[in-house]
């Protein structure tokens, strides 16, 4: 496939939202997080938990995932961006390396998940949206507590 400029701006756009996603979750930043989903999502982290296969709301999983404000800080890396664009439909798999930190008790905790998504988006005339999300966790380190704990501390 040539690269053209159409190619490749759908690319960077597409990236673009895939960076929105993770900037988001890592700065709290809602409103972002909602700009960059259609208004139905699919989200599928049966890897992490096997009840989040989910079908909502946009505004509903952005409500969900507030629960990372009870983190001290995270951090969500992604990388090595592969891109399928089928005219307005495109899917991205992206490598994620995902650090969550707490102080609980006292002590200093950490969990690090590391994976890939693979997301499906739409282009709306808005721009690229994300439609669905699946997170494919391949190892993790650390105490997986601090989920608990962390979204335990958000009402």
């Amino acid at each position: 496939m040539s690269a053209t400029p159409e190619l490749i701006a759908d690319r960077l756009a597409i990236s673009d939202v895939i960076i929105n996603y993770a900037t988001a979750l890592d700065t709290r930043d809602w409103g972002l997080l909602r700009s960059i989903l259609t208004d139905r999502v699919a989200i599928d982290y049966t890897s992490f938990d096997p009840d989040l296969d989910l079908e909502m709301d946009a505004s509903e999983w952005v409500h969900r995932v507030r629960g990372l404000a009870g983190f001290d800080a995270t951090q969500h890396l992604s990388t090595n961006h592969r891109h399928v664009i089928d005219g307005d439909q495109a899917t991205c798999i992206s490598y994620m390396h995902a650090s969550h930190f707490l102080t609980h008790a006292g002590a200093d905790h950490v969990c690090v998940l590391y994976g890939y998504y693979t997301s499906q988006l739409l282009r709306t005339a808005a721009g690229w949206k994300l439609r669905k999300v699946k997170l494919t966790i391949t190892a993790r380190h650390g105490d997986a507590r601090v989920f608990e704990w962390a979204f335990s501390k958000i009402p």
